[in-house]
C-alpha cells in the first residue's frame, strides 16, 4: 500500500493513496508515531472522506519524526568523486523535522548560501520500536520506504569537519510523496534504480545494489546506539553526480525543477524558489 500525510481544506490527515484518490485513516492526522506497522497493515479507512489527490496538499510523508538520521558516503560512486576512502562504518549525521517539506512545497534557496546542492536518496521509515536489532531481523521493523532530496548548502557544510550546518536548514528537504509499504517492495529493495534530473537533464543515476552499507546493516547499526521508533526516518545516502563535484559545478537556483525517481516508489519533483525574509 501507499500512504500519505496531507492537508484537505486546511485539516491534516493521513491516508491511503490509490487510483489517484486519497482515503483518510479514521482519527489519524499524520503518519508517524501513531501509525506503526500494525495500524498500516489494517488501516481503518473513512471511505466518506475519499477525495482526488489533486484536491489535497501533500505534507512531508512523516511530518514530525522524532529522529532523522542520515548516511553520508554510502555509494561507491559518491565516495570516488569525493576522493575519500571507503568508510568502514556508516558516516552518520542528523536533520530536524523543520528541515522537511512535502512534495507540493518548494525547495527554498536561503539568501546566505550560494552553493545549494541536490542529493537523491532512498528513505527508510521505521514501523516498530527497535533497539539492537540484528541485521537478519531489520526488515521486520521497517514500515516502508520513501524518496528524499537531501538538499545541502555546500558552502556551510564545509565550514567545519561536522556537516550539520550544511544539512539541516529549515524547509530544504523534500520527503515523499508517499510511504510505500515494505511488503510491496520486498526483495526488490536491493536493486532499485535511483535517478535525479535537473530541468530535465539526468545528473545522478545508480541503483541500491551499489550501497556500501545495505538497508539491514543501516537499521541494525543505528539501533545499536539509539532506540528507533515508529516514524523515525533513515536517509541512506546519495550516488555520485552531485553538483559540488562536477566540473563546472552545478547548484540549484530559483526557477529550477529538480526531480528524484526511484523504481517502485515513484517521483518526488520540486520547484526551487528564493527564500523570503522570515
Amino acid at each position: 500500500m501507499r500512504y500519505v500525510s496531507y492537508f484537505h481544506l486546511g485539516t491534516p490527515h493521513a491516508g491511503v493513496l490509490a487510483d489517484g484518490h486519497v482515503t483518510p485513516l479514521r482519527g489519524v492526522s499524520e503518519l508517524g508515531r501513531g501509525t506503526p506497522v500494525e495500524v498500516l497493515a489494517e488501516p481503518d479507512l473513512d471511505e466518506a472522506g475519499r477525495v482526488p489527490l489533486s484536491e489535497v496538499r501533500l505534507r512531508p510523508v512523516i511530518p514530525e519524526p522524532q529522529k532523522i538520521i542520515c548516511v553520508g558516503l554510502n555509494y561507491r560512486s559518491h565516495v570516488t568523486e569525493t576522493e575519500r576512502e571507503l568508510p568502514a562504518y556508516p558516516v552518520l549525521f542528523t536533520k530536524f523535522p523543520p528541515s522537511l517539506i512535502g512534495a507540493d512545497d518548494p525547495v527554498l534557496v536561503p539568501r546566505e548560501s550560494s552553493q545549494v546542492d541536490y542529493e537523491a536518496e532512498l528513505g527508510i521509515v521505521i514501523g516498530r520500536r527497535a533497539r539492537r536489532v540484528a541485521g537478519k531481523d531489520a526488515r521486520s521493523v521497517i514500515a516502508g520506504y520513501t524518496i528524499a532530496n537531501d538538499v545541502t548548502m555546500r558552502d556551510y557544510q564545509y565550514k567545519t569537519h561536522q556537516w550539520l550546518q550544511g544539512k539541516a536548514w529549515d524547509a530544504c528537504t523534500p520527503l515523499g510523496p508517499a510511504l510505500v509499504s515494505e511488503d510491496e517492495i520486498g526483495d526488490r529493495i536491493g536493486k532499485l534504480a535511483i535517478t535525479l534530473s535537473l530541468n530535465g537533464e539526468v545528473l545522478q543515476s545508480s541503483d541500491t545494489s551499489m550501497l556500501i552499507f545495505d538497508i539491514p546493516t543501516l537499521v541494525s547499526t543505528v539501533s545499536e546506539f539509539t532506540t528507533l521508533l515508529p516514524g523515525d526516518v533513515i536517509l541512506t545516502g546519495t550516488p555520485g553526480g552531485v553538483g559540488f563535484r562536477r566540473d563546472p559545478q552545478v547548484f540549484l537556483t530559483p526557477g529550477d525543477r529538480v526531480s528524484v525517481s526511484i523504481d517502485g516508489l515513484g517521483e518526488l519533483a520540486s520547484t526551487v524558489q528564493a527564500e523570503t525574509a522570515r
